[in-house]
């Protein structure tokens, strides 16, 4: 077991390399010069050319390149362009806000999903079946910004049970500022579960032994949860770590329709801006976060299917 985890932790550094790589790739064929965007117009020459040597711009890119990793393994990210402040601070008083939103979601989305996913499938073809399938084609067809701002002028604006904007100060306060945004992204992390799960249980259920375990006198309850959701977990978790990054890709949309002081929010304007520093900080983290999901998954398989510790 121990090996196993091991070599997917091994196998995630050539990944999360292979997506710097891409970032720092990506960043340098932005069109526009940094140093023009960080000083205006009108800076004179030799201004523009003293910024880029105190910013290394005037590297050969290679040198750029190792620079940049390193400065990524010793979580240096130099200063804002616009601000001033140290990326690193920025990113620390924003990041926070994503993830609390990422978990608050997913949480509310796996506790919609699960029941619904297992009663459609228990009940295929029947009227719970058919209101779930409903449910999770208007999932899919609605995008997150339109029902997010939805939520806000029905629940915030006219009924004024949450804020705004904001995103709180003290615990509870902060609790109050979540609950509308994360049930916005939660209601279509369940639209996808909820499908994945009937489908994945649906195929479990015609399985030999589930007839077998039937046939035997196991009560129907302990049967589905026991033998058929226990078995149809492998997809399952895949979707979660599917539904886990595309929360963390539609979580900018929802910061910027509730004015969340997330990463995402902090991305967008940096990008807006021509804040480089803080562009590739917010990328190199999201980038670290896709690499990290995509570790835990593999994790999570080798604990879930006995077939892959044994091999």
């Amino acid at each position: 077991m121990f090996r196993l985890v091991a070599l997917r932790m091994l196998d995630a550094i050539p990944t999360m390399l292979l997506a710097l790589t891409l970032v720092f790739i990506t960043l340098r064929m932005l069109p526009g010069d940094p140093a023009i965007a960080a000083l205006g117009e009108y800076a004179t020459p030799q201004q523009l050319e003293l910024f880029r040597e105190q910013m290394g711009l005037n590297l050969p890119l290679w040198q750029q390149y190792f620079v940049f990793l390193w400065d990524v393994v010793t979580l240096d990210f130099g200063e804002s362009l616009i601000s001033s402040f140290s990326v690193g601070q920025l990113i620390a008083l924003h990041l926070p806000f994503t993830i609390e939103l990422t978990i608050a979601a997913m949480l509310m989305g796996t506790i919609m999903a699960l029941p619904l996913g297992v009663i459609a499938a228990t009940q295929r073809g029947k009227s719970a079946d058919s209101s779930t399938r409903i449910f999770a084609l208007l999932g899919f067809a609605v995008p997150d910004f339109y029902l997010g701002a939805l939520m806000l002028i029905v629940f915030a604006l006219n009924l004024g049970w949450f804020p705004i904007s904001g995103g709180g100060s003290d615990f509870w306060d902060r609790m109050h500022h979540l609950a509308l945004p994360a049930f916005t992204l939660g209601i279509l992390k369940a639209a996808f579960l909820s499908r994945l799960t009937r489908s994945s249980l649906l195929e479990v259920l015609q399985k030999d032994y589930i007839r077998t375990a039937r046939a035997k006198g196991g009560r129907e309850r302990r049967v589905i949860y026991r033998h058929g959701l226990r078995n149809a977990l492998l997809p399952i978790a895949t979707g979660l770590g599917l539904s886990t990054l595309a929360t963390l890709s539609g979580s900018v949309a929802i910061e910027l329709i509730f004015n969340r002081p997330g990463l995402g929010n902090l991305l967008v304007g940096a990008i807006e801006q021509r804040d480089y520093p803080v562009m590739q900080a917010g990328i190199v983290v999201f980038a670290f976060f896709v690499v990290l999901v995509n570790l835990a998954l593999d994790i999570i398989y080798i604990f879930i299917d006995p077939r892959i510790r044994s091999e």
